[in-house]
């Protein structure tokens, strides 16, 4: 089965020390939980939280919520209507953020 998922994402929630940089090229790794048939209060599918080490899983260490995500579409013909998950489209211009 085929999604169309919307998401957005509290770059600000983002624990910098926990950024993979490759050569010129800087990686977020996050993990999406996603239940298209049980929708939450809000609508949303799922969560996104930034990944933690195996050791610190272990260790009870949960990552950043950074966001949520919502189904829009489904190749099952299941249209859930698309919307901004990212809320306002204000910038705080934050140096802190490289992009």
């Amino acid at each position: 089965m085929r999604y169309g998922i919307s998401f957005g994402i509290n770059v600000k929630m983002i624990e910098k020390s926990r950024l993979q940089v490759n050569g010129d090229k800087i990686w977020l790794n996050a993990t999406v939980y996603f239940d298209p048939d049980n929708p939450d209060q809000y609508g949303q599918h799922g969560m996104i939280t930034q990944d933690v080490s195996k050791q610190e899983k272990e260790d009870g260490v949960k990552g950043n919520i950074l966001g949520n995500c919502k189904m829009f579409w489904s190749d099952q013909g299941r249209d859930q209507g698309q919307q901004n998950q990212g809320g306002s489209n204000n910038q705080d211009n934050d140096p802190e953020i490289p992009f």
